[in-house]
């Protein structure tokens, strides 16, 4: 495994980790890669120095091996289910639905919608607590 730091176009900062170099240039190029803050799908690699053994000697693989692939699909369409399932779909009007849950100017429940980086960063601020979670197509969850 390989750890990037990455940054989107609204200059969040993250890391990513990848089976190899390749495999973060494929994920980028079919359009995986997206900014765990705001959902940006504008993903770039900052450089980063390379941290080896002090004495020079090589490193060991990792004593537990990464989750197969075939494992993965599986995972991601069991979550989105659930949260589709277990959500109310605000849309737009996700930002001012989730102040008034806060505020208890209606009944608690667990809703999902849209919101820009902006929006979320305020809402954040406020002590709202929001997760961006980008949902892929449904013709991509395998």
């Amino acid at each position: 495994m390989i750890v990037f730091e990455l940054i989107c176009a609204d200059r969040h900062r993250f890391e990513g980790w990848f089976a190899s170099a390749g495999d973060f240039e494929g994920q980028k190029a079919r359009g995986l890669l997206s900014c765990p803050v705001c959902s940006d799908s504008s993903i770039e690699k900052l450089l980063t120095a390379k941290i080896g053994r002090a004495d020079g000697e090589p490193t060991r693989e990792s004593a537990q091996p990464p989750v197969a692939p075939a494992a993965r699909p599986r995972n991601l369409h069991e979550v989105i289910d659930y949260i589709l399932l277990n959500t109310e779909n605000v849309g737009e009007n996700f930002p001012a639905e989730a102040r008034r849950i806060h505020h208890k100017e209606v009944p608690q429940r667990n809703i999902r919608g849209v919101a820009s980086g902006e929006e979320t960063r305020e809402l954040l601020e406020e002590g709202i607590a929001v997760m961006p979670l980008p949902i892929p197509p449904r013709k991509d969850w395998h």
